[in-house]
């Protein structure tokens, strides 16, 4: 059964690169599964430099913006860091929408209890990268909120879950909770 740390903060604090140290002390084989598209020039200047932080630095990219387990299944034995979780509700929420569905907050229970059970198959240690995005202002608009929800409510799944929760400010970690598996509901 699969270590699995939850690390989370805000834009920029350095969580990507304490991942990425992190993991890289577990040894072993080391697979990235990355959870962003490409929507613009901006995003893509993003991912690059997010690339060239690995590069040659021993990472496997699987690149997978909704199915997780299954990029987990594929990635083989070994680590594995997910960056990031954000951008999973995010494809989730538009996925949804373009179906012309709702994904309500009881409806984000699923995607993450079928996160879960992958990384309980698993023997290593999985790393998961969210954004802490509670702590600001209340956005404006009825959709930035549901996926501000979204988030909080997976964050809250998978922190539950998570052997280790680390908060990352400034670049500074927090441990905020360790212990062993959470094998409840």
């Amino acid at each position: 059964m699969a270590s699995l740390i939850l690390i989370t903060g805000g834009a920029r604090s350095g969580k990507s690169g304490y991942a990425l140290d992190r993991a890289e002390k577990c040894g072993g084989r080391r697979t990235f599964i990355a959870t962003s598209p490409v929507t613009d020039p901006e995003m893509a200047e993003r991912i690059g430099h997010h690339q060239e932080e690995r590069r040659g630095r021993g990472w496997r990219l699987i690149e997978e913006q909704t199915d997780l387990p299954r990029a987990i299944a594929d990635a083989g034995p070994g680590v594995i860091l997910i960056d990031c979780l954000t951008l999973w509700v995010n494809n989730l929420l538009y996925r949804a929408e373009r179906q012309g569905e709702v994904l309500t907050d009881a409806a984000m229970n699923a995607p993450c209890d079928q996160l879960l059970a992958a990384c309980r198959k698993r023997d290593g240690t999985v790393f998961l990268v969210t954004n802490e995005v509670g702590m600001g202002i209340v956005p404006d608009n009825a959709l930035a909120r549901h996926y501000r929800d979204l988030i909080g409510r997976a964050n809250r799944l998978l922190a539950t879950a998570a052997n280790e929760v680390v908060f990352v400010c400034c670049g500074i970690p927090m441990i905020i909770k360790q212990d062993s598996w959470y094998e409840g509901g």
